[in-house]
């Protein structure tokens, strides 16, 4: 039987780019004969009936906006049998076929669990980590890596006026991929990675030593959030160098903005792949994007698999940043 109706929801924390994907999951639909419900804040929504239809104007004039036209929020109920349950019976009540769900690897979680009970789900990445094992470029990654060196490149202005050591941490929860190509961008003395244990003599004081024999008298240390302690490190490095270091944490500003192309073609390209697959009768699938192609994964596989750490991309991130 021929799918007639789909909803769309995002969940786990917002990225550039998610509206990117709903307006395409929306318009592609749409385009062949199916109908689209959108799904306010997530599973939290989805439990409660918070659900409207969609039309083409729905998704107008919001590919270039920040954020999700759809909000998310977490939902400790949907952790539950009964959460999913209901969640499920909502689908039905409403006549819901197959869900599109734009997040992170928790939300995949979801995705299989409504699988699994007969709701068929595609999930599609949009997550500023990156860290999503299957896609070498999540929705709202590249956003987030040019928000990011924006704002430690006017770090880098006020530093360099005042001989200064900046000291700032990027988002990324466990993963240092935001951190790593963020510092390479910024020239960055020194990048802290979780997947990387460091030295403080070896891998901050004797490179801001030996950069600073060569004459230049201000730094950047680029820290990923699973590391943390910037403020304490902030401190040790004045310490011991006697240069005023500041600690700066980016927060919550990395995840907002207008998103970037690139952020918006692969939205749009893995929001259409996400509806061609359900229209094919396939569920509890990824869509992922490697080797500049669009893929997509068995949710189970794709959870298990390990995304290995560019560990030669970080060795010369610190070669030519002396």
């Amino acid at each position: 039987m021929s799918v007639k109706k789909i909803a769309v929801l995002t969940s786990g924390g917002d990225a550039p780019g998610m509206n990117a994907a709903i307006r395409s999951v929306t318009r592609t639909a749409l385009n062949r004969g199916v109908d689209v419900f959108g799904v306010y804040r997530g599973y939290n929504g989805l439990i409660n009936a918070d659900i409207f239809p969609m039309n083409l104007r729905s998704v107008s004039d919001i590919i270039h906006r920040g954020g999700t036209m759809l909000y998310t929020a977490r939902c400790p109920e949907f952790n539950t049998e009964q959460g999913v349950q209901k969640a499920v019976e909502v689908c039905r009540d409403n006549g819901i076929e197959g869900i599109v769900v734009i997040g992170g690897d928790g939300s995949f979680r979801g995705a299989r669990d409504l699988t699994k009970r007969g709701m068929p789900c595609i999930g599609i990445p949009g997550t500023i980590d990156n860290d999503i094992s299957c896609c070498d470029y999540t929705i709202g990654f590249d956003t987030a890596m040019n928000t990011c060196m924006d704002m430690v490149d006017k770090l880098r202005d006020t530093a360099q006026s005042h001989d200064r050591c900046s000291v700032v941490e990027v988002m990324g929860r466990n993963a240092g991929y935001l951190a790593l190509n963020v510092g390479i961008a910024v020239g960055a003395t020194s990048v802290l990675v979780p997947e990387m244990p460091y030295d403080f003599e070896r891998d901050i004081l004797k490179r801001m030593n030996a950069t600073s024999f060569t004459g230049k008298k201000h730094f950047i240390v680029v820290v990923a959030e699973g590391v943390g302690g910037v403020m304490e490190l902030s401190e040790e490095i004045e310490k011991h160098t006697g240069i005023e270091s500041r600690a700066t944490i980016l927060g919550h500003v990395q995840r907002g903005g207008s998103p970037t192309v690139r952020d918006r073609v692969l939205a749009s390209e893995m929001g259409h792949h996400a509806v061609e697959l359900l229209l094919e009768g396939k569920s509890n699938r990824v869509v992922s994007f490697q080797n500049d192609k669009i893929l997509d994964f068995d949710i189970e596989i794709a959870l298990d698999m390990k995304k290995p750490f560019d560990f030669e991309l970080y060795n010369m991130a610190h070669e030519i940043s002396i």
